[in-house]
């Protein structure tokens, strides 16, 4: 390159803000190209195997992990139906008592079993969350009630429960089961179109 060639260089790279590549690289005059590209070859796939290394055990700590979870939520689940269990065995005792008192014919025996038997019952589905849902005189909710049938009724206004055909029971504000019920209707209509 002739002296004016190298000061239009310059004035080129001036201009634009840029520098020459060869002052950015820093070659060492020692090297040739060939170990050069060699070496940030080797740099590259040592940085390549350290990456895939780290994936590689990122995964295998992802899918230990999923294992943990899983085996934890059968565990947790098994021992919430034991607990359950262990719950109902003295109601299972007291239904054999009933049986018993049947056999003997005691019916005041047999009466005052069942009678245990179901509030026994009852109480431990309460301190498991269980509650039933409010239905008669309430307004219908398709949440938590099943319109069997519409009846005209003259005692409650239209789209309020005026029967409870089965009862409906809902944990922790889930509802398990809905209460079927019979909807009142405004009594003009005709009773030929009571079903839903």
């Amino acid at each position: 390159m002739t002296g004016d060639h190298k000061k239009a260089k310059a004035a080129e790279q001036q201009k634009h803000g840029s520098t020459a590549p060869e002052k950015a690289l820093k070659i060492p005059s020692d090297k040739t190209a060939t170990e050069i590209t060699a070496e940030m070859h080797e740099e590259v796939m040592r940085e390549r195997d350290e990456y895939l290394d780290s994936l590689q055990r990122l995964q295998a700590e992802f899918a230990n992990f999923r294992k943990r979870v899983l085996r934890e939520s059968e565990q947790h689940s098994r021992q919430t139906s034991i607990r359950v269990i262990e719950d109902l065995l003295p109601v299972l005792d007291n239904f054999e008592r009933a049986m018993k008192a049947a056999a003997e014919h005691d019916e005041k025996l047999l009466e005052g079993g069942v009678e245990l038997v179901y509030n026994q019952l009852r109480d431990i589905l309460a301190r498991r969350g269980l509650c039933e849902i409010e239905a008669e005189g309430s307004t219908f909710d398709p949440n938590q009630h099943e319109a069997v049938m519409c009846q005209p009724s003259d005692v409650y206004k239209e789209g309020t429960v005026s029967n409870v055909l089965e009862k409906g029971y809902q944990v922790n504000e889930k509802v398990v089961r809905p209460a079927k019920v019979i909807v009142s209707a405004s009594p003009k209509e005709d009773s030929g179109s009571n079903s839903t």
